[in-house]
């Protein structure tokens, strides 16, 4: 069978009418949440003179991130869950695998880029605003977009160059590689291995340098002599430090693997809280844990 399939049917969720609406329902509320939560932040960051700092700068781009992340997969699972767009052609699941994946790469940059912020702030608060400028600030938060996206667009044309002669049915709500290469008639051996190493690339070495800064954070806040000192200087990074876990928590079990085709339906889970559930926590992560912004607000 020469013939190559052109669009694919998404599954989304199988279960009665009634199961799939609640799923509706929850993922257009946490959907709605997320993107009021995360303007708010940058809103809020644009209107408050004393946030106007290298740390509120890179969580505007998180929450400007985060938006467009969810974006990307919410609106499109809703229609398959509805039954009314459960088809999707070929070249927009590519298109869809690849900022989903560029987004994502781009968040594990931007998220050890504010691990080496919190880093400079609590181990050199003297200096803090010399070495962590204004310049500095904006040339990391580009780098770490610009990283993200060129990361993935070796494995987007790898996906695209792949050969699909059916099934034609993805067990998911969305496009990710996992799918694509359980789906492919073609060798996918190329594809398996660019991921892995992408993924040690991108995740691993920037959970790394999120590791490292931690631990030279924490033998900082030690030193401290008095407790109220300790849990000021902790407060300044607990919400991020919660974030992280989150994220990398849930990024490595999805690619961070030798094999990209096991757990398909597992996947399917993780997926939802990494794409859904995140985006909607951070801002109120940020928000509840956080006096500076709090008192803005």
């Amino acid at each position: 069978n020469g013939t190559s399939v052109e669009e694919f049917i998404l599954l989304g969720f199988p279960g009665t009418w009634q199961f799939r609406v609640s799923f509706v329902v929850v993922f257009a509320l946490m959907y709605t949440l997320t993107v009021i939560g995360n303007a708010s932040i940058i809103a809020l960051v644009w209107r408050s003179s004393n946030l106007h700092t290298p740390m509120y700068f890179f969580l505007c781009n998180l929450s400007f991130l985060e938006i467009w992340y969810t974006t990307g997969v919410v609106p499109k699972a809703i229609g398959v869950m509805l039954g009314t767009s459960q088809t999707i052609s070929f070249s927009v699941c590519i298109l869809q695998l690849f900022f989903l994946l560029s987004l994502g790469s781009t968040e594990c940059f931007l998220l050890s880029v504010m691990a080496y912020d919190r880093y400079l702030a609590i181990c050199y608060p003297l200096r803090y605003c010399s070495l962590m400028n204004s310049v500095l600030s904006v040339r990391l938060a580009l780098s770490s977009w610009l990283g993200g996206f060129l990361a993935i667009s070796l494995l987007a044309f790898l996906t695209s160059r792949l050969t699909f002669c059916g099934p034609d049915v993805i067990n998911h709500f969305l496009c990710d590689i996992d799918s694509c290469l359980a789906l492919s008639c073609s060798d996918t051996w190329p594809v398996e291995l660019a991921t892995f190493l992408i993924s040690i690339i991108v995740v691993v070495a920037s959970c790394v340098v999120t590791l490292v800064s931690y631990m030279y954070i924490i033998c900082s806040i030690l030193r401290i002599q008095s407790a109220h000192g300790r849990k000021k200087a902790f407060s300044t990074c607990s919400a991020h430090l919660s974030v992280v876990t989150i994220w990398y928590g849930s990024t490595m079990f999805l690619y961070v693997k030798p094999s990209a085709q096991n757990s398909l339906d597992l996947n399917k889970i993780v997926n939802t809280f990494n794409t859904v559930v995140t985006p909607l926590l951070n801002p109120f992560i940020y928000t509840l844990r956080n006096k500076e912004v709090k008192l803005a607000l």
